[in-house]
């Protein structure tokens, strides 16, 4: 067999040798090529940032029931024409605990097209919550307190109403769980917490009311976030919007989707997780 290059006839054994040196060359940088690939695919970095959404008090039935259906639907709708990567919901899903109140929450709920992660009010619970009223919402929507991480950050969601009312064993459980669990060296350096309650509404001081947590507690949780540098404890129950920076604390009531008392517009917050900071925004339900 003869063999030919651009210098002439090529004797058969230098051309097979050339030929197999070629192969050769061809095949390492396959090879080369798809190690590239391979640890282009399973880098995978994490984002320099991420956003996620507070929803807070849908509570189907406070505005008026039909009125809260479509406000809550419309509050879906926009959120999966977003770019996000979840929602927390800040209890009172709905304002009578009933199957059929949490049957229709549930169905708008699903349309969801991102992961949600919600908490109980004292519309879902009860104000003094019972071994019953507990058991019917771990039932019908899931755990009242446990924990989340995402890209680096944890976020431990809690049962404010175990804190408002002494619910005995159950109140005992729940504090329990938040010390051991913010305390784990699980925890990530930045944490995000998320209940019903504000710790308070004008001042860390401030006597107890309907609307904040009894005073002892709330002293006791502001030292516990501040010792461990919590970035933000975000909230809902007030149906008014309640913006603190407490000592570096994000403590944030957001805006419902159901009724205002403080004349705000329905709405919900987005949240954008920087390298070194959070930030949060209004969303307006009522404007396009």
């Amino acid at each position: 067999m003869k063999y030919y290059t651009a210098a002439g006839l090529m004797s058969p054994a230098k051309g097979l040798g050339s030929v197999y040196k070629l192969n050769m060359n061809m095949k390492v940088v396959r090879m080369m090529l798809m190690i590239l690939v391979l640890m282009l695919v399973s880098c995978n970095p994490k984002t320099d940032s991420f956003s996620f959404v507070q929803l807070c008090d849908p509570q189907l039935g406070m505005g008026g029931y039909q009125h809260d259906i479509e406000a809550f639907q419309k509050a879906i709708e926009r959120i999966n024409a977003m770019d996000v990567d979840f929602a927390v919901i800040c209890g009172d899903l709905v304002n009578h605990a009933t199957d059929s109140s949490f049957a229709d929450y549930i169905a708008i709920r699903d349309q969801l097209e991102i992961p949600f992660y919600e908490v109980p009010g004292n519309h879902d619970i009860g104000k003094d919550p019972t071994d019953s009223s507990l058991a019917y919402y771990r039932t019908t929507i899931g755990k009242d307190y446990y924990t989340l991480e995402h890209e680096g950050i944890s976020f431990i969601f809690v049962n404010t109403q175990l804190w408002k009312s002494d619910a005995g064993v159950e109140s005992a459980l729940h504090d329990d769980w938040f010390k051991s669990t913010i305390n784990s060296r699980e925890m990530k350096e930045r944490i995000v917490m998320v209940g019903h309650y504000p710790l308070f509404i004008k001042e860390p001081t401030e006597e107890e009311n309907y609307s904040n947590l009894p005073p002892e507690k709330r002293t006791e949780l502001l030292e516990i976030l501040r010792k461990k540098d919590v970035a933000a404890y975000l909230s809902g129950h007030r149906h008014a919007s309640v913006i603190h920076n407490h000592e570096g604390i994000h403590l944030v009531t957001g805006e419902t989707t159901s009724r205002q008392f403080d004349e705000r517009p329905l709405g919900f917050r987005k949240w954008t997780v920087l390298k070194d900071t959070v930030t949060h925004s209004f969303v307006n339900l009522e404007t396009e």
